[in-house]
């Protein structure tokens, strides 16, 4: 089946089933890598990706939901708060094995694009569901306030 896609911009024709899940589309249909498969029920954030500008797990997202929505991976983002989120990530050296990123940028970009200023709570309630293994989170909060005063800036 053909199915047509707004991905980073771009309209894009996929032959895919109407349940194939999105991830699956996004790399291994039109190889973009930057979005992580890490568990497949969407449970650890990895494959994060905006839909419509809000932070969605794409490995459960099946392509015939999409409809007219706009996708945007961690390959293409480009807004003031994708800049700095990834200031700040590099700034605070965020990385460890660096597994969980994309998807830990693409939520921190969502939670400061509703919330420019948000306080611990906030950050905590927000990026639950977004699983590190090397328990990287203190320098993921940090960066995420720190992104927050480079927009203030």
């Amino acid at each position: 089946m053909s199915i047509q896609l707004k991905i980073n911009g771009e309209t894009r024709e996929v032959k895919a089933d109407a349940d194939t899940p999105l991830l699956w589309v996004i790399r291994d249909e039109l190889e973009l890598t930057g979005t992580k498969f890490g568990c497949g029920v969407a449970s650890c954030g990895s494959c994060t990706v905006h839909i419509n500008g809000k932070p969605q797990r794409s490995c459960i997202m099946p392509i015939a939901a999409l409809g007219e929505s706009e996708v945007t991976t961690i390959d293409a983002v480009d807004t003031p708060q994708a800049k700095a989120v990834q200031a700040a990530w590099q700034e605070l050296d965020v990385v460890q094995c660096g597994y969980c990123q994309s998807g830990q940028i693409m939520s921190a970009i969502g939670l400061l694009s509703d919330n420019a200023k948000p306080s611990d709570k906030d950050i905590d309630a927000f990026m639950n569901g977004n699983a590190c293994r090397c328990a990287t989170y203190h320098r993921i909060r940090a960066a995420i306030h720190r992104a927050s005063e480079l927009l203030e800036a």
